[in-house]
């Protein structure tokens, strides 16, 4: 089996400490940062497959997250190395009210995963900070998390301000 493929393997069991380690090994034997990106992306990728056909649950795919971060954090420095440019840059954020972040952690490892800078302002954030920290920073994308439906409507003050800022559809 490729080292690529047992660290898809891995990921998907959610062996953090093994994926970052075959990610080193990889890495060591010559392969592309690029490639080891698309595999951990990969594995994900049939994680979420298995997730949509109530295959596996919640927190299998924390498990299999935590293992892809970690593989993204041993090859990070790498890919950097590599000249390979972010695509974009995003903030995101849980909306003011809510502490909630496993999806905005999940939703953060896909964007960064993809390519993106993504700027985490953590939870409980004001509607003016994600607007403030978009033009600062110029990103591309606004992300939004909430779990509960008394704070979705921060959501909506997001949307409103950023169209008062003009930067909605950028």
């Amino acid at each position: 089996m490729s080292i690529l493929n047992e660290i898809q393997e891995q990921l998907q069991k959610g062996k953090a400490k093994l994926v970052a380690a075959q990610v080193e090994e990889a890495l060591a034997a010559g392969v592309a940062p690029q490639e080891i990106m698309e595999a951990l992306l990969s594995a994900m990728g049939v994680v979420g497959e298995r997730f949509k056909k109530d295959e596996v649950f919640v927190p299998d795919v924390m498990i299999a997250a935590r293992a892809m971060n970690r593989g993204l954090t041993a090859l990070k420095p790498h890919l950097l190395e590599g000249g390979i440019e972010p695509i974009g840059r995003a903030c995101i954020g849980t909306v003011k009210g809510d502490l909630h972040d496993i999806g905005k952690n999940l939703v953060k490892m896909m964007l960064e995963g993809r390519g993106f800078e993504v700027i985490d302002l953590g939870v409980d954030v004001a509607p003016e900070t994600f607007v403030r920290t978009a033009i600062e920073k110029d990103c591309a994308v606004i992300c939004c998390s909430a779990l509960l439906t008394t704070t979705m409507g921060a959501m909506e003050d997001v949307v409103r301000l950023a169209d008062e800022a003009g930067i909605r559809g950028k």
